[in-house]
Formats: C-alpha cells, structure tokens, sequence
C-alpha cells in the first residue's frame, strides 16, 4: 500500500513514531522518500499551565522540537514545515491547518499522506483524520491507528473496527528495539509513552466516518480524567460534541 512520495501529517511531535515509526523504515526500505509536515509544537499552551510552570514555556518548546529533529534524523524522516501552534488548538482551527497543508503539498506533491485514525484519542488527531478525508481526491490516504479508550479499555495500534482493507503486521526485534529508542528520544514525554505498544502497528486506506458523531460510544481516551473535580493542565477538559461540531462545520466549508 505504501506510495513512493509520502507525507506524514504529525499532529504532535512523537505521534509520528508512536503511530507509524516501523512503517516509515518499511515504506523507506521500498525505495519511498518520507517527509513529515508538524502541525503543532506539541506542547501546551502558556496560560494553560501552573502559574510556575509558565516561565519555562519557552524551553519546553524548544526541548520537544529539539527531540523531533533528533527523532526525524534517526528513522530517516524529512521535516518539512514546523508549526508554532499549541497542543489541543489543531482541532480548532482545522481550516488554516488545511491551508498550511494544501500549501505544503503543492510543493512537496506526495502521492500518499499519512493520518492518524479517527479514534478518540485526542481532539487534534480526530480532527486531522476528517481533513485528511478531503485529501483524497486522486491521492491515497492510509490512516493508522494510535491509541483509544473503546470499551473502557487502554487499547494501541489497533483500530476499534476492521474490514478488508486494515493491516496489522507485527514488528520484528529489530523494529521493536528501533521503536522503543526513536520514543525514548522523547525524554520529555516518556510518562505519556510508556503505556503504548511497540510490538505491531495498523494501518489501512482511509475509512469513511460520520464524523458528527464521536468515534465510539462510551468515555473517550481525553475525556478519561473530566471527573477531577479540579483544573489541571494536563487534564483535556475538551467536549466531543465540541470537536464534532467544529470537524462538520470544516468539512461544510471545504466542500460546499
């Protein structure tokens, strides 16, 4: 299934390992030129964080893009665009991430583009599977799985429904070891990395899903923690109707 010019659409740095780090070395070792466009910094925004937290902003910003390049330059990845936007605003501004990436595109021309599945996991990620659904036109699109919370259940790389057309392969030793230290160049994310699989990986063409409804019914993996009685930063307290509202009302204005 892999094509000759791919382009990966991270939505934060080390998505792109954890969804497809064994897929890339694989897709390269076909003869493919892989390239991965950023689409947030990956980190939270300032005023989100602890008050404490809010002066070294800046050096978590340029930590996390630092273990990117590290990250790229180790399976073999070309970056092509960074973006300065923060984590959890992908979904909410899903037109301009749609013109950054047709503009991307005209340039670098893939014939394949890289999404993460459309799964729950996080806002960003659901909302970048529905504009890749708009990059289909004469062009492949294969999503991967990353992670879900279906059925009240911690899952990774494996989708929640599968037809025909998914793939799972199972990596071998070599691709394990290779995934586990391409995440572990990460340090700054290991807490959040460590409960993910690296044993296999899933992927297949893009699905077709009614994206004004959530992924699947049930706790989403965001939506975990809202219980917390408390603000903190690192719970999402993002509503799915929210994100589904925002994904149909995109997908009105690209194609009306």
């Amino acid at each position: 299934m892999f094509g000759k010019n791919i382009l990966i659409l991270v939505p934060h740095p080390d998505d792109e390992v954890v969804m497809c780090g064994a897929a890339i070395g694989r897709a390269k070792a076909q003869g493919a030129r892989v390239s991965a466009l950023y689409l947030t910094n990956g980190c939270l925004d300032r005023p989100v964080l602890w008050p404490w937290q809010r002066k070294h902003h800046e050096e978590r910003v340029q930590k996390r893009r630092a273990e990117a390049e590290s990250a790229a330059l180790f399976l073999g990845l070309t970056p092509v665009g960074w973006s300065d936007r923060p984590a959890r605003h992908l979904w909410r501004n899903v037109s301009d991430v749609y013109a950054e990436v047709q503009k991307m595109m005209a340039v670098h021309r893939p014939d394949q583009v890289w999404v993460p599945a459309y799964e729950g996991g996080n806002p960003d990620h659901d909302a970048l599977n529905a504009l890749g659904a708009q990059l289909k036109k004469g062009r492949s699109v294969l999503e991967f799985a990353v992670y879900t919370y279906f059925a009240a259940r911690v899952q990774s790389q494996t989708f929640i429904s599968w037809d025909e057309t998914a793939r799972l392969f199972t990596l071998s030793p070599e691709e394990r070891r290779a995934k586990q230290k391409a995440l572990d160049i990460y340090a700054s994310e290991r807490r959040n990395l460590s409960s993910l699989r690296v044993d296999q990986e899933s992927y297949r063409p893009l699905a077709a899903y009614d994206y004004a409804q959530p992924p699947h019914q049930g706790t989403l993996w965001y939506n975990r923690f809202q219980w917390v009685p408390f603000r903190h930063p690192f719970i999402d307290r993002t509503s799915p109707a929210d994100v589904s509202e925002e994904i149909t009302a995109f997908l009105y204005r690209t194609t009306s």
